[in-house]
This record gives C-alpha cells, sequence and structure tokens, in this order.
C-alpha cells in the first residue's frame, strides 16, 4: 500500500504521480536521435528531471546514463573534460546555467561536432532554467540548428489535474475541489504536490485509504499554514533583496519593484529590459542599478543570504528563481505590509525622474558628481548625457521640455555665472519657470554670483555651493538636502495612501444600523 510520501512527493521524481508534458513525444524523439543533444530549459518544479528521467527508462537507457551537476564542485572537472573524451555515452548535466561562459562555449562547440558526425555513442542531455538555451545560441550562433531545444512552459490546468487524480487512486482519496489546488499550483508540478501533501496531512491521510475518504479541506486553509512556514525559509531574503545594499527611504526601490514583477512573472524569469519597457516609470532608476553594477554587486554581495535561489545574466538580463517554493510565497504575498516592513513608506511615483538637473556645459563636472551621488541612493535623476540614447533622432526641444515641465518631480538648476549665458540653460529655464511657485524647483546657487544675475528665483528657497572649495564635500551636502525633501515626500504619500485605504473600507461597510445588525448575525 503507497504511503503519502511515495505518492505526493515533496522531492525526487514522481512514481505514482507523473504526467507527461505537453511535448513529451518530441522530447523522445530527440533524445532516441544519434548524436543529437538536447535541452529541456524552464523554471524549476516545472517537471524537467522527471520528463528526462521517464523519456530515458522508457528507451530503456537507464543503466548507461552519466548524471552530473554543476552544483557539485566534484563534477565540474568531469564536465570540463567531456570534449576530450572519445563516447561519452549519454550525459545529463543538471543546471548547466550555472557554468561559466567558457565552459559553455566548449560545450556548445562539442554538440556541434557530435551533430555533425552522428556519433551514436555520445550525446549531451542538458537541463537548464528559462532562457537557458538561448544563451548557449548566443555563444555559438551556427548552434541553433544543431541541438533541440524543449521549452517546457507552466503547465496547463488540466495537466495539474491530471497529476491530482493519479494521486487520488493511488491513495483511495477524493479531494474536495481539484480545480482550485490547480489554480493555486500555478502551473507547477512541485507545488501541486506540496499542496496535496500538505492536504493529506491536515486530514490524517498518510497512507493508502481502506475505503475511499473524502478531503473537504479548503486549499486556502493550507495556503495560510505553508506561508507561514515559507516565510520562515523565505522572508529574510525576500527583505534582504528588496533592499538592497542598505535601505534607501529616499529612493525609488528598484529591488523591490524588481521582486514584485519577478512573483507576476508567468514563467519565473523575469526580462529586466521587457520589464522597463512595460514599466517606464521605474527605467531611470532600475537602468542605472543595472548599468552601474550595482545589481549584480547585491546578488554577489549576499551570496550567502540568497543561496541558490536567484539566477542571473548579465549578457540578456534575465533574472531567474530556481526554487519553486520561493515563487510561491512571492506570489502569494500581501506587498503594501511587505513593502511598509521592508522599510519604504510609498511604493507609487507620479514622475518619471525625481530629480533633473538644469546647468551650463561649463559645470558638467559638478552636474556629473551630482547625479552619481544621488544615483547611489536609488534616486531617479535625469542628467543629459546619461539620455544620449533616449534623445537620438527625436524632437529634442519636445523632449527635453516634457522633462522640465512635468517628468521630473523637481528640477535642479545649478546656478552659476555660465548659466543665463548659454542657450539650452535659458530654454530650459522657460519650460521650468513657472514651477518655481509650485515648490517645484530647487536652485543650487553658486557663492560667486554677482547681485542681481537672477530676480525671481532668489524668492525661492535653494542650497548654497561654493565653486571656489572641495567639490565632494558640498556635493554631498546637498545629496543630503534632496534626499531628505524626497523622504519627507514619500513619508507624506504613504500617509496619504495609508488614509485612503481607511476611508475605501469605512465606505465598504455597512452603515445603517439594520447592515450592522445583519452583518454581526
Amino acid at each position: 500500500m503507497p504511503l503519502l510520501e511515495e505518492v505526493f512527493k515533496l522531492s525526487g521524481v514522481p512514481t505514482y504521480t507523473f504526467v507527461e508534458p505537453l511535448r513529451y513525444d518530441a522530447i523522445l524523439v530527440a533524445v532516441r536521435t544519434p548524436g543529437r543533444s538536447v535541452v529541456l530549459e524552464g523554471p524549476s518544479g516545472i517537471g524537467k528531471t522527471s520528463t528526462i528521467t521517464k523519456v530515458i527508462e522508457a528507451l530503456g537507457k537507464a543503466g548507461n546514463i552519466l548524471s552530473l551537476s554543476a552544483r557539485k564542485p566534484n563534477d565540474l572537472e568531469m564536465i570540463d573534460a567531456l570534449p576530450t573524451i572519445d563516447k561519452i555515452g549519454t550525459v545529463v548535466i543538471d543546471d548547466f546555467h550555472r557554468l561559466n561562459d567558457g565552459l559553455k562555449a566548449r560545450l556548445s562547440d562539442f554538440m556541434k561536432l557530435l551533430a555533425d558526425s552522428g556519433d551514436e555513442n555520445s550525446q549531451l542531455i542538458l537541463l537548464g532554467i528559462n532562457k537557458a538555451g538561448d544563451q548557449l545560441v548566443h555563444i555559438a550562433h551556427d548552434l541553433g540548428m544543431r541541438i533541440d531545444i524543449f521549452k517546457l512552459e507552466s503547465n496547463p490546468d488540466e495537466k495539474i489535474e491530471e497529476l491530482i487524480s493519479k494521486g487520488e487512486d493511488a491513495l483511495n482519496i477524493r479531494f474536495r475541489d481539484k480545480v482550485a489546488i490547480a489554480l493555486r499550483s500555478q502551473g507547477s508540478f512541485h507545488i501541486a504536490q506540496v499542496l496535496c501533501h500538505a492536504l493529506c496531512i491536515e486530514a490524517g491521510v498518510t497512507e493508502t485509504q481502506l475505503e475511499t475518504k473524502a478531503i473537504d479541506y479548503s486549499v486556502d486553509v493550507v495556503v495560510e499554514r505553508i506561508m507561514t512556514d515559507l516565510g520562515r525559509q523565505f522572508m529574510n531574503a525576500a527583505i534582504s533583496f528588496a533592499q538592497g545594499s542598505k535601505i534607501r527611504r529616499e529612493g525609488r526601490a528598484p529591488y523591490l519593484h524588481i521582486l514584485r514583477w519577478l512573483s507576476q512573472s508567468e514563467d519565473w524569469s523575469l526580462d529586466l529590459q521587457e520589464a522597463l519597457r512595460a514599466h517606464p516609470e521605474h527605467k531611470a532608476s532600475i537602468s542605472q542599478v543595472l548599468e552601474k553594477g550595482f545589481f549584480e554587486t547585491l546578488l554577489r554581495d549576499k551570496a550567502d543570504v540568497f543561496g541558490s535561489l536567484f539566477h542571473y545574466e548579465p549578457t540578456t538580463r534575465v533574472l531567474s528563481v530556481e526554487d519553486p517554493k520561493f515563487i510561491f510565497f512571492l506570489r502569494n504575498l500581501v506587498w503594501r505590509p511587505f513593502a511598509k516592513n521592508v522599510g519604504f513608506a510609498a511604493s507609487t511615483f507620479k514622475s518619471s525622474y525625481d530629480f533633473a538637473l538644469s546647468f551650463a556645459g561649463a559645470e558638467r563636472a559638478i552636474a556629473k558628481r551630482l547625479f552619481d551621488i544621488l544615483t547611489e541612493r536609488e534616486i531617479a535623476v535625469f542628467y543629459d548625457e546619461n539620455e544620449q540614447h533616449n534623445i537620438v533622432a527625436r524632437d529634442v526641444e519636445e523632449y527635453l521640455g516634457r522633462i522640465y515641465r512635468s517628468d521630473a518631480t523637481y528640477v535642479v538648476p545649478l546656478l552659476s555665472q555660465a548659466y543665463p549665458t548659454r542657450i539650452w540653460t535659458k530654454f530650459e529655464s522657460d519650460n521650468f519657470r513657472d514651477r518655481f511657485g509650485k515648490g517645484a524647483v530647487i536652485p543650487v546657487r553658486f557663492t560667486d554670483l554677482r547681485p542681481g544675475m537672477f530676480s525671481d528665483e532668489q524668492r525661492y528657497g535653494g542650497v548654497p555651493y561654493n565653486p571656489a572649495g572641495d567639490m565632494e564635500s558640498p556635493l554631498q551636502e546637498i545629496a543630503n538636502v534632496l534626499s531628505k525633501r524626497l523622504a519627507e515626500d514619500r513619508a507624506e504619500e504613504a500617509a496619504r495612501e495609508a488614509v485612503k485605504v481607511e476611508r475605501e473600507v469605512e465606505a465598504a461597510e455597512p452603515t445603517s444600523k439594520e447592515a450592522k445588525v445583519e452583518k454581526e448575525v
């Protein structure tokens, strides 16, 4: 009589509940083809290892397979030696996306040789996360037609329900709502196993029942309990990722938004280039953490906290989750209190940039350093030199005019002696002049200005800058002032959001005495 842990398995290849993925037959034929290397890619928990194991068993090759893993240091030497070995047999390399680029390139060349020779005694089968095969083709452009790449996408609900039905038959049980279990599994065979296992434990089912037993517990009950358990396992990593290298309450929370977008992705991986096109309001801040290497530094410096949860490919800018339970945890998070727990007061941004710098060319070095300081604090700053790729082939006046009129929360003009003598600074100031009275312009006044060079702007508060002294110290102080202004803005926005939510809740509640009595009953 099967035991619960043998039917709904929390790890390893399923026995009673294996379900063939949609492209199972095509994978079997590819593995059967002499010399044809095969790549199975997709998120963890989707069934790659189980599928290839069952295919190999079906082909009668189970006793002639060498299984290696890029995660095991002892296997790396063998993987590196494969291209030098004659008649390697069938070799399965799991997590090949974790290999370094040099070794991936060697394997790519080796697979081309195997395909061209039709070697019946050598075959590579590579298992990796989503879009891992794309990187191989990126390394060797002529490899694409010589190997078979199968993308195991999120499994359809009917496949998940098939898994559940097999488990029901093996244990002689019936779940109240298989459809709900399938929906909460979010396309993952592994998560379906976890949910069904938890429901059986809840109902006291630990082995096959002598008489058919109905399990009436709601899947939502076990999801709450699973989330509590997963919180102990993953909450620290999630908070640490969302905070970045240092919590910046004045910043735009780029890592928090990346984490949330990742939780919303269907294939458990996030193409950051595509994400930025979908969320242009975050382009300035997130582009900077990517281009300046801050994102890679975060993943490297906090590797002991993240473990093997994330995998990032800098060449393709694709971030993937390797543990299906972690993506399940992210998808079931309540994000508003999570953001507050992380330390961010507000998460909505009404403009593309927090600050737009306006300056004469003579002060470019000062503007560039101020831009760098603010960017390191995860603040979105418009600095013309950093936006050349966006300005090219556009109407420059229309593009820049919109930024200074409305696309930046604040404009920061560097009011030097050269400022009123330049054509472009006149154009920029004409576009933001009306914003002085709206509290949206913060002048940086050079201390060597002659009296009367500027008129109206002197009525409004700004910050001083002495061009004769050390540049770094006063710019750090200016950045501090600007950062505090943003931090207060974020806090005020959060307070408004909280009041809005409270009013919406109150509006949804019954107000009449009769309605309140009915609600209490």
